[in-house]
């Protein structure tokens, strides 16, 4: 089981920046990818960006070009550096950790933190 902790989130108006971080402890070896999902009210969870170890990176393409998903190694946490914030990015945002073998499959889970975005 791999713990983690999220950290970074709240208000900000449209055009604004905020920085997510996520820390991972526990089975650390049993994960090979982290990401962040999101969910808006009444609509479905979505990947918003992925990182495997190695370093290679998934985005929406809602976020492509407006956010960025890094990793310190040492520090086993991951980062979702979110420019330009639109209203429509407000969400829950949840990091996950997971494997990564043809596809990201995530199952562990942090437990969520508000990103809202005004207009």
């Amino acid at each position: 089981q791999v713990q983690l902790v999220e950290s970074g989130g709240g208000l900000v108006q449209a055009g604004g920046s905020l920085e997510l971080s996520c820390t991972a402890s526990g089975n650390i070896n049993t994960i090979n990818t982290m990401g962040w999902y999101r969910q808006a009210p009444g609509k479905q969870r979505e990947l918003v960006a992925g990182i495997i170890f190695g370093g290679r990176t998934h985005y929406a393409d809602s976020v492509m070009g407006r956010f960025t998903i890094s990793r310190d190694n040492a520090k086993n946490t991951v980062y979702l550096q979110m420019n330009s914030l639109k209203p429509e990015d407000t969400a829950v945002y949840y990091c996950a950790a997971g494997w990564y073998g043809v596809a990201f499959e995530y199952d562990n889970w942090g437990q969520g933190t508000q990103v809202t975005v005004s207009s």
